[in-house]
């Protein structure tokens, strides 16, 4: 097994990377099973990965060529497939400046009340993770912004910064939610430090299922990475990894 817990027919999600307290954050999760399809088949740009289960962590998970992807499992439970998507449609919105996201910063409703308040994407109490605070863009139509200046620089990192955003821009501050499927493309990685731009928009809803879409940029206003998600409306209590 490599440093970086990737083994040619397993994955293991470090606990360093959480949502839920005992599970994987979804967009970290998603962007290194895309990069593991992405491995075997460089042409592919776009990847949906749809989960099944909650993601544990420090766990092996077996690793399998499915018809169209790939599917990956712990022990006899399927977590996830990923598989090439088309391309999105370049999302039809102008990032605010990077000032006016760090604004947007103190109405965050995760700071007053959060489902998971250690997600390593969007965590209040978390020092050592992505430190993003989407709140809605004043005078917007329902579109969020978060301020990201990345110590880290990696695609998970990106798919990550697309996440959690989606998620409060559908509406998870008032209904706990966690990632049922997403579908992104990451064409180019910021620089360290770089005064990036997280946006994120809400989309349909249907019962328990809510739309979003998300897209990072840099700070000349360059797209970085975007995304199409679906959430799905749990019990935080039941979020446990079988």
């Amino acid at each position: 097994m490599g440093d970086d817990g990737l083994m040619t027919d397993q994955l293991i999600i470090p606990a360093h990377f959480n949502g839920p307290p005992e599970s994987a954050n979804g967009g970290w999760f998603a962007g290194r099973l895309a990069g593991v399809l992405r491995a075997a088949d460089a042409a592919i740009t776009t990847v949906t990965v749809r989960l099944s289960a909650p993601p544990p962590l420090d766990v092996p998970m077996d690793v399998a060529v499915v018809d169209g992807g790939i599917e990956l499992r712990a022990k006899d439970v399927r977590v996830a497939t990923a598989s090439a998507s088309p391309d999105l449609s370049p999302p039809a919105i102008t990032p605010v400046p990077y000032a006016v996201a760090l604004g947007c910063g103190p109405a965050y409703e995760g700071l007053a009340k959060h489902p998971f308040p250690t997600c390593y994407s969007c965590g209040p109490a978390r020092d050592d993770g992505l430190g993003l605070r989407p709140g809605r863009v004043p005078g917007g139509a329902g579109e969020y912004a978060a301020a990201w200046r990345p110590t880290e620089v990696s695609v998970e990192n990106v798919w990550a910064a697309l996440d959690c955003p989606g998620g409060w821009s559908a509406g998870i501050a008032g209904r706990p939610m966690v990632l049922g499927t997403i579908t992104a493309r990451v064409g180019a990685l910021p620089d360290t430090d770089e005064e990036c731009v997280v946006m994120a928009w809400p989309g349909p809803a249907r019962r328990r299922r809510f739309a979003s879409g998300s897209a990072v940029f840099g700070a000349d206003g360059r797209l970085l990475g975007q995304a199409e998600s679906v959430w799905i409306a749990v019990d935080p209590a039941a979020i446990r990894p079988r």
